[in-house]
Parts: C-alpha cells; structure tokens; sequence
C-alpha cells in the first residue's frame, strides 16, 4: 500500500507543483514542419524551439499521450536543457495542442523524423531525443526504425510502456480512472479539434462518449489508420519486440510505482524479448509517472533531478 500511493503521490505533487510554479522558461519561437503522409495528406506540426548560437547540440522532447509542449515534464526538460547548455525543441506530435491537424499513433515516429530532418534544424550536429511515457515508445520506435537520422546520438525514453496491450488493459482498471480521464480529455480535445475541420471515422458526439482507452483504440484508431482490430494494432506497434534493433544508445527509465504504466506490464516485455547491448534500463524505486523527487539520481553527474541526470547520460553520446 505504502508503494501504491508513493507512486500516486509523485504522479499528481508534480502536476500540482506546475499549476502553481511553472519552471521558468527562456523565450522560444513557434516552430512548424510540413509531413507527408499516407493516412492524412500533408500534415502541420508544430512546437517550440529554443534556439542558441553558442551549441551545435540540441534536445527534442516529446510528449505523452494526451500531452502537449506545454505539459509540466515537458517544460522541465526545456528547463533542464537551458541550465545544461542545449538547444530545445518541444514538439507537439500531429493534432496536440488543438490544432485540428489529425490524431496520432503509439507507433507514429514520423513525426518525430519530419522533426529532426527539418531544415530549421541543420545548424545542429547532434540531436537527442528525450520522450516521456507514450513520447519515450515513439522515441524508442524512432531508434528502432532503422531511418533514424545520422545526427541522432542517443534517445531517452521515461516511463514508456513497452507492450500496449498489457499497458492499455491496465490503465483500463476501475481504479486507475483518474489518470484514464486525465488522458482522454486530451484526446478528446484533439478529436474534437480535427471534427471542426474535417470528417472523422466516429461522430463527434459517440467519441466524446468513450469512457476507455481500449474503445478509443477499437472505435477511432482502427478505423483512422487502417487495423484490422485493437489487438491487432497494440501487436504491430509495441515497442518491445523492436529493442533488439535500436541503432543508437538508449536510457529506459521506468519506476516502480508507477500507476499509469505498471511495473507489471513493464518487465514481462522486457525479459519476454531479446534487447540490444545499445540499451540500458533503469529500474527506479521513487517516483511516479513522469514525476520524480528533485533530489533523485541515477549516477549520471553531479546535478540531481530526473532531467538534468537523463540529460547528462545524453550528452555523454
């Protein structure tokens, strides 16, 4: 019990802390990027950017399901890559935000890609990519692609599941409605942003009524991107299957009570597929969902804290 609600407590005290304190952040400038693409035509993504002329290094952060650049890890990345001298993407996966430009996928790394092989971006040698919880899977599936760009030295991946059938039956619990809420407002939004400009698979009005991540999935993503079933499109784009072929070092962090993606889900993928030696897995004891006690380290230089730690390890590539 004592470890159920440590992970609940560092999974809300973080977002709290955000609505009251945000980190304060350098300026930034919009940034947009055209990606052509099967399902939705040519399709705008946009984040923001937080140039430096005294680095050729820059950090993209990705989001997670039903997050934004404004989410309150996302902001302590940027945050984090200020302080450690990095160049900061935030990048809004396709229709975050409000956009209405379409909806995205567990296995979407095109994205991502689009992103990185921007011509804003040439001025940079090295790019690392940071992606928390459904963004670390994206970024995971990015380094497994085999089309990872040549630029990319090392990926981070914070709290990702790694098997979406197992994950998605266990943020499903009646005990976990919560975050489940937590996550579907914003996919709803989304959707409800893309049905203003354009017709959709589901009604409006039948997605707004989806109380499960599963029925989302089943309803909306199999009709959008072409699956035959739910189950068949958990199989296709599960990241666990794929950690053999990683091109680039890659950090997995994932903690142990975490109640959004359980360590249940987590470690049966992990030892259930063979992984690259480019991948390293740390198991940690404090913490929550994406949210972590500034006092942590993962013995990765001297300045604690979850970012500045994974930042470090990053830069190390």
């Amino acid at each position: 019990m004592q470890r159920i609600l440590h992970g609940h407590f560092w999974t809300i005290a973080p977002w709290i802390k955000h609505q009251i304190l945000a980190p304060p952040l350098p300026p930034s400038s919009p940034f947009t990027v055209h990606v052509d693409d099967a399902t939705d035509g040519p399709v705008r993504l946009l984040g923001k950017i937080r140039h430096r002329d005294d680095t050729r290094s820059l950090l993209v952060v990705v989001h997670g399901l039903g997050g934004t650049v404004e989410s309150h890890y996302v902001m302590e990345a940027a945050a984090r890559a200020e302080r450690a001298g990095l160049a900061c993407l935030r990048l809004n996966l396709r229709g975050a935000g409000g956009d209405g430009a379409g909806i995205y996928h567990a296995g979407l790394f095109s994205d991502l890609h689009a992103a990185v092989t921007s011509p804003e971006l040439d001025r940079y040698e090295r790019v690392l990519v940071l992606g928390y919880s459904l963004g670390g899977h994206i970024a995971l599936r990015y380094a497994a692609s085999g089309a990872v760009d040549a630029r990319v030295r090392a990926v981070a991946a914070i709290c990702p599941p790694l098997d979406l059938e197992r994950t998605v039956t266990a943020i499903d619990r009646p005990e976990r409605w919560v975050y489940r809420r937590h996550v579907m407002s914003g996919l709803k939004e989304m959707y409800s942003a893309v049905a203003s400009r354009r017709a959709v698979p589901l009604p409006l009005r039948d997605a707004l009524a989806i109380r499960t991540i599963r029925e989302w999935d089943r309803r909306i993503m199999t009709r959008w991107f072409g699956y035959e079933s739910a189950e068949v499109y958990y199989a296709r784009e599960s990241a666990a299957p794929r950690l053999r072929d990683l091109a680039v070092p890659s950090l997995l962090v994932a903690a142990e009570a975490d109640p959004m993606v359980p360590l249940d889900t987590v470690l049966p993928a992990l030892e259930a597929h063979p992984r690259s030696p480019l991948l390293e897995v740390q198991w940690l004891r404090l913490g929550g969902h994406v949210g972590f006690p500034q006092t942590l380290s993962l013995g990765f230089g001297t300045v604690p804290g979850l970012e500045s730690q994974v930042i470090h390890w990053l830069g190390r590539h």
